[in-house]
């Protein structure tokens, strides 16, 4: 038996941190190879030309240059366009 009286348990007490994602370089600024872009849960944006996209959807730089940002529609696969930010390095 218990010693102490309906203690209950304690939940939901972890707390992480935050895992910084986001833009790291906006456009027109210059970026070197390898140096990250964007870090992102899932497609938000999409790599463009002069981009790799990881593993984990991070966007990284494939050639030195300036970035750029601009809307593209892409088609879904149920058929639907939609518009999408696309990065790329020129």
């Amino acid at each position: 038996m218990s010693h102490v009286k309906a203690g209950g348990t304690a939940k939901n007490v972890h707390d992480s941190p935050g895992q910084r994602l986001g833009v790291k370089l906006f456009g027109g600024q210059k970026v070197k190879v390898g140096q990250v872009i964007v870090r992102q849960v899932g497609m938000t944006k999409r790599g463009g030309v002069g981009t790799k996209v990881s593993r984990n959807f991070t966007i990284h730089a494939a050639r030195d240059g300036v970035v750029n940002f601009q809307t593209r529609k892409v088609r879904l696969f149920s058929g639907r366009s939609v518009a999408r930010t696309e990065v790329t390095v020129v």
